[in-house]
């Protein structure tokens, strides 16, 4: 059973950044797209960045300029630097990556951490 185990939340001013790591633990052959979610407190969860395995990118339009996604296929670890945070980013980020099986591709989610932004 794969799970994903995120790191790097925290809380911090605005204007500050914050480095969110998320890599998988057990056994998988290979993965495809890997990204953050982040559900804001009473908001339903939505996208926020995305990354192909061979680097294509893919931002929600309130965070470009100010996050960037990379993923270090080696280490099978995705990264999302958040830079001039915002009070708005306040929320739980989880990390999401697909998993290639023989018929379909399977979404796993990681627990989530939490990431705040006082004013």
């Amino acid at each position: 059973q794969v799970q994903l185990v995120e790191s790097g939340g925290g809380l911090v001013q605005a204007g500050g950044s914050l480095r969110l790591s998320c890599a998988p633990s057990g056994s998988f052959s290979r993965i495809d797209d890997m990204g953050w979610d982040r559900q804001l407190p009473g908001k339903q969860r939505e996208h926020v960045a995305s990354i192909s395995s061979g680097g294509v990118t893919n931002y929600t339009m309130s965070v470009k300029g100010r996050f960037t996604i990379s993923r270090d296929n080696a280490k099978n670890t995705v990264y999302l630097q958040m830079s001039g945070l915002r009070p708005e980013d306040t929320a739980v980020y989880y990390c999401k990556a697909d998993f290639p099986g023989p018929w379909r591709s399977y979404t796993y989610w990681g627990q989530g951490t939490q990431v705040t932004v006082s004013s």
